[in-house]
């Protein structure tokens, strides 16, 4: 069995209906960019004025889904291209302050995000638009493994041309680094969303890139109203109100896995074993401040990777008071500040406050 995002209602379904008149106020647009279905919702502007906006920010989403693309022409696999040759390249200034920043991020996160595995997420089959239910081999896993490609292997300096309006030269120490920034991507893309609307004088917005949701100012007299998506079943698992400024993510073993053999294989790779997490149905953080839709997307995944015995403790290493997991069984784990936050759906739901 093979699921991607394709065939996935999003991982977090809007509520506008209870957050006032729909029809009246709000101008919604969908795509797909970044291989899952995006959504952009803006209250209380006239619908001219509402789609143009939403306009530059759907366009902004394909140049980032081009720009970084990891397998298909783009300055990122340029990028990988070179490194795999021992070579460096010049980038342009934006890739090399993403790169710098997943690398922190990386680091924060001790090493379980890692956007320089794209080899092991190549080799499990998860760099395309459809999986395949199949095994990598595993002299071939253990092979990247022993490799231990990280960001911190990659090497920047100077260019020797800045007047070329690029950036530095990027290459990397260690061959094996195939740079893969689908789990940093999404993230960056809503705090950019957020940014254009804001220069476009749009201020009440709700932005949701395949389940990473950023929230504008709010809807009418309230707060946007959103739903977590249950991962084993269809409809929500809990419902809160997204304020200002804030974004949640979710990292989920139903986005993008297949089944083989009875067991299920998701996209979300531990880097240390070189397979994909195991005893976790799913991940969702709530974030804060300038940076909130960079840190939902890239701080789910050490949660995950972490499992059931470890997420808490990530949670405190990277400063994520709001946060929950829901294992094998699923059992939802939370912190007591995100369980403030929540409206289960079935109050019968076994939960577990981890302080």
């Amino acid at each position: 069995m093979i699921r991607s995002s394709r065939s996935l209602l999003l991982a977090i379904a809007f509520l506008l209906s209870a957050c006032g008149n729909k029809e009246l106020t709000t101008y919604e647009e969908q795509g797909y960019v970044f291989g899952t279905l995006v959504e952009v919702s803006v209250y209380g502007e006239e619908d001219a004025k509402a789609r143009q906006a939403v306009n530059v920010v759907m366009r902004e989403f394909q140049r980032l889904h081009d720009l970084l693309h990891a397998w298909k022409p783009s300055e990122l696999s340029s990028l990988n291209a070179a490194i795999a040759k021992g070579e460096s390249r010049e980038m342009q200034p934006e890739v090399v302050a993403m790169l710098k920043d997943a690398g922190q991020l990386s680091a924060q996160g001790d090493g379980l995000f890692n956007p320089a595995i794209g080899g092991l997420i190549k080799l499990w089959g998860f760099q395309a638009d459809e999986f395949k239910s199949a095994l990598p081999d595993e002299k071939s896993i253990a092979a990247l493994v022993a490799a231990k490609p990280q960001m911190s292997d990659l090497a920047l300096s100077p260019s020797p041309a800045p007047a070329s309006g690029r950036g530095e030269l990027v290459g990397s120490r260690n061959k094996a680094v195939l740079l893969d920034l689908g789990g940093y991507a999404k993230g960056y893309a809503l705090d950019r969303a957020a940014e254009l609307l804001k220069q476009q004088g749009v201020h009440n917005a709700l932005i949701n890139i395949g389940g990473n949701v950023l929230a504008m100012g709010q809807h009418g007299d309230r707060a946007w109203r959103i739903g977590i998506q249950h991962p084993r079943k269809p409809g929500p698992i809990a419902t809160l109100e997204l304020h200002d400024g804030e974004a949640i993510g979710t990292s989920g073993d139903y986005q993008r896995f297949f089944e083989y053999g009875g067991k299920r294989y998701c996209h979300l790779i531990d880097p240390r074993s070189g397979y994909p997490a195991q005893g976790v149905q799913a991940v969702t953080i709530l974030t804060h401040g300038a940076r909130a839709g960079t840190l939902s997307d890239a701080g789910s995944k050490p949660l995950f990777i972490s499992g059931s015995a470890g997420w808490r403790e990530m949670a405190r290493r990277m400063n994520l008071n709001e946060a929950l997991l829901i294992d094998g069984e699923g059992v939802v784990h939370l912190t007591a500040a995100m369980q403030k936050r929540l409206e289960f759906t079935e109050p019968a739901t076994i939960r577990k406050v981890e302080p």
